[in-house]
C-alpha cells in the first residue's frame, strides 16, 4: 500500500432501526472534525451481533434516504442491504478495497462498544489490514487495563494525519458528547403511543406513521 492517498471515505454504520438525529448528528461532526471528503451511513442487513432489525432492509433504506434528502455531506451506500445473510464488515471493506483499490484512505467508524467486543468480530484480525477504525468514546472513557483490545489500541494507535496519509491501519479514538437519543426508545414511544417528534427529522416520523411501523410488539 501507497503511504499516500489523494482522497478519506469514512463509514457510519449501523441498523438505524429508525435513523435519528443522534446517527446523524455524529456522522456529520467526525466527518467535519476529521476532514472526511466522503462520509457514508452504511445501513447493516442482518447485523451478526445483535438481534435482526424490526422493519424490513428496503424500509430502513427508505428513512435513511428521507434523513438525507437535505444533507449532501452525508452518502447512502446500501451495499450490506443487498447481501444475503449475516452481514460482516469484514466483507463490506474488502469489497470497498475491490472497487476503490488500495491507495485510498478509508476509515470506520464504530462506538468503544463495538471496540471492546472487534475480538468476537468475523476475522477482525483482517479489519486494520482494510481501513483506519474511528472509535467514539463517551467522555471519561478509560483504555482496558489488558487484553486483546488493549493490546490493538497500544499498537495501532493513531492520530488524525496517519488517517490523511495512510489507507489503512491505525486506530483514532474520538471523545464525543452523544446526543442521548435512542433507536430502542424511539420505537417504544411509538409503540405506546407517544410522540417520538424533534427525536428524529420529520419526514422519517411521517414516514413511520404512514407505513405503520413500529406498532407491533417487537
Amino acid at each position: 500500500m501507497s503511504s499516500h492517498s489523494s482522497k478519506t471515505l469514512a463509514l457510519f454504520g449501523g441498523t438505524f432501526d429508525p435513523i435519528h438525529f443522534g446517527h446523524l448528528r455524529m456522522a456529520l461532526e467526525l466527518k467535519q472534525s476529521l476532514g472526511f471528503d466522503e462520509m457514508r451511513l452504511l445501513p447493516s442487513h442482518q447485523p451478526a451481533h445483535r438481534a435482526a432489525p424490526g422493519v424490513t432492509a428496503e424500509k430502513r433504506r427508505d428513512m435513511l434516504a428521507l434523513a438525507l434528502e437535505d444533507c449532501p455531506e452525508l452518502v447512502l451506500d446500501i451495499r450490506e442491504l443487498l447481501r444475503a445473510g449475516p452481514t460482516y464488515t469484514v466483507d463490506t471493506l474488502e469489497e470497498l478495497r475491490g472497487e476503490l483499490g488500495t491507495e485510498l484512505s478509508i476509515s470506520f467508524c464504530m462506538g468503544m462498544d463495538s471496540l471492546l467486543g472487534l475480538p468476537s468480530w468475523h476475522r477482525w484480525q483482517r479489519l486494520l489490514e482494510l481501513a483506519h477504525l474511528v472509535v467514539v468514546a463517551r467522555p471519561g472513557w478509560e483504555i482496558p487495563a489488558s487484553g486483546q483490545v488493549a493490546d490493538l489500541l497500544a499498537a495501532q494507535h493513531g492520530e488524525l494525519a496517519d488517517i490523511q496519509q495512510q489507507p489503512a491501519g491505525k486506530i483514532l479514538v474520538q471523545e464525543r458528547r452523544l446526543l442521548p437519543i435512542s433507536a430502542t426508545d424511539i420505537r417504544n414511544q411509538i409503540h405506546s403511543g407517544r410522540s417520538p417528534q424533534f427525536l428524529l427529522p420529520e419526514r422519517v416520523l411521517d414516514y413511520i406513521q404512514s407505513q405503520g411501523l413500529y406498532q407491533q410488539e417487537r
